[in-house]
Parts: C-alpha cells; sequence; structure tokens
C-alpha cells in the first residue's frame, strides 16, 4: 500500500505530489519536506506500485527516481507519456548522466535533478508542475468540452462545419456537395449553435480543438 499523507477528503478534487523511489530514507525525508509546505503526498517504493494504482484524471505532478529495480523511472515515463498523461514529472537521480537527463526532458520532464538536492530547488520543481499541471487540465478541458459539442452535430452538419472551416464558401460547399445554398446555411447555422459559436472565427478556433473533424 502507498504511504499516504491526505489534506482533504476529497483528494480527486486537489492536486497530489507523487514519490516513486526504491530507497525508503529517500520517501520518507521527501514525504516529510513535501507536507511541510502544505501539499497533499502519496509515496510508493517501485514503478510498478505507482503504475498499477495509476489514475489518469489524478492531479498532481510525479517525483520519479530514474533508477529502480523492475521497472525504471525511464521507463515509467515512456509508458506515461504514451497514455498521454497530463501529469508533469520530476526526474531525480543519484547517477548525473548527462545523455539520460536530455531524454527525460525530451520526453516531457519539467526538470532533472541529481542528488544531492536542495530542498528549495526541489520545491522550485514542484511549484512549477503543479501550475503547468493544473494549466494542462485547463486545456484539456477546453478541448474535450469542444469534443463534446462536436459530438451533437449530424452527419450532415459535420461535413458543412467541416468545408466551412476549410475556408469555402457556401455556394461552393453547395455545389460540391450537389445540395442548395440554403441548405448549406441552415446546416451551417445548427452547426454553428451547437457549437457555441457567433461566427467564422470563433468556429475555426473550435475547430482547432477538435482531433478528428470527421
Amino acid at each position: 500500500m502507498p504511504e499516504q499523507i491526505q489534506t482533504s477528503t476529497d483528494i480527486t478534487s486537489q492536486q497530489t505530489v507523487f514519490v516513486v523511489d526504491d530507497e525508503p530514507d529517500v520517501r520518507a525525508a521527501l514525504r516529510l519536506l513535501i507536507k511541510s509546505v502544505g501539499y497533499s503526498v502519496e509515496c510508493f517504493a517501485s514503478a510498478d506500485e505507482f503504475f498499477n494504482q495509476f489514475q489518469a484524471d489524478r492531479k498532481g505532478c510525479l517525483i520519479l527516481d530514474v533508477r529502480m529495480p523492475g521497472m525504471s523511472g525511464m521507463d515509467l515515463q515512456e509508458k506515461l507519456t504514451s497514455m498521454e498523461t497530463l501529469l508533469p514529472i520530476i526526474m531525480i537521480s543519484g547517477h548525473g548522466e548527462i545523455p539520460m537527463a536530455v531524454k527525460a526532458v525530451q520526453n516531457g520532464a519539467v526538470d532533472f535533478l541529481q542528488k544531492p538536492f536542495s530542498d528549495q530547488q526541489l520545491l522550485d520543481r514542484i511549484s512549477q508542475a503543479l501550475a503547468m499541471n493544473d494549466e494542462r487540465h485547463e486545456v484539456y478541458d477546453i478541448r474535450h468540452n469542444a469534443q463534446e459539442r462536436f459530438n451533437t452535430l449530424t452527419p450532415r452538419e459535420r461535413e458543412i462545419f467541416s468545408e466551412v472551416v476549410s475556408g469555402k464558401l457556401n455556394k461552393i460547399i453547395a455545389y460540391e456537395l450537389n445540395i442548395s445554398t440554403r441548405t448549406v446555411e441552415i446546416h451551417r447555422a445548427k452547426a454553428m449553435e451547437k457549437m457555441g459559436t457567433k461566427n467564422l472565427s470563433e468556429l475555426i478556433h473550435q475547430a482547432s480543438l477538435i482531433k478528428d473533424l470527421k
């Protein structure tokens, strides 16, 4: 079971600092440090232990040791990256290998800290990571909302929506789809209403948030 310190009964609505390190002394020290500044913290002895309980909707950041028995920190980072997780990662290591640090940052890590690092250095990185997590969730919510609105469009509305945001005029769309210009205007208006937009500029912005316009 993970070692937990919780400052709220509703941990899913707050940010949590997750610590993954195979050294008990390191986990204990980090737990006390992170708790001392008021953050909720959960500690895990292995990457496998963390991954087995990982929930993508949990908010916070991950402090991850690079070298551990079993799944390494780099392996866990790659797994989380492939899942497109929103959780920022701070990599830590007692082995200051520059290529490893470069790879970790290229894969999206907020930073790579070599042990021993100062308490303030880590706390600064945690603050940065938590702010980043807030921003990522905000963007995700905006994109999710746009996708949900798009999913309510009928197949014809989606078709015309895609043509409109590509820059085509109503009469051109009507000609290519072999329908009347009035029909295009009606479907365009309905699409804009469902997408919550008032003009073409807003519609194009909504389109930029959607993964698949088909």
